[in-house]
């Protein structure tokens, strides 16, 4: 799995990349097939916004999540796209 994160008004610090890591290690862990995931994390005035795009095998999955707190932003980016993950893998087997 090929992981890019990129920071618009934001440095992307140690911390934060090693945050976006391990969370999408469990994405990983439910679904091996995921190729590529791009993560644009962005600062606005008050907002914090993460978004996320992932490549699998036959489809492109993209969510994102507005908090006052960049994890937190993070942690439900990655529930959202848990669950579309696991969807899109329901659809792959039943197929």
């Amino acid at each position: 799995m090929q992981l890019t994160i990129t920071g618009h008004h934001i440095e992307v610090t140690e911390a934060l990349r090693n945050h976006v890591t391990e969370k999408f290690a469990r994405i990983a862990r439910h679904f091996d097939k995921v190729m590529e995931v791009h993560v644009v994390l962005e600062v606005q005035k008050l907002q914090q916004k993460a978004e996320a795009t992932v490549h699998v095998n036959g489809a492109n999955l993209f969510a994102e999540d507005t908090q006052e707190d960049l994890y937190s932003a993070i942690d439900n980016l990655i529930d959202k796209l848990d669950r579309q993950v696991l969807k899109h893998k329901e659809k792959h087997l039943n197929h």
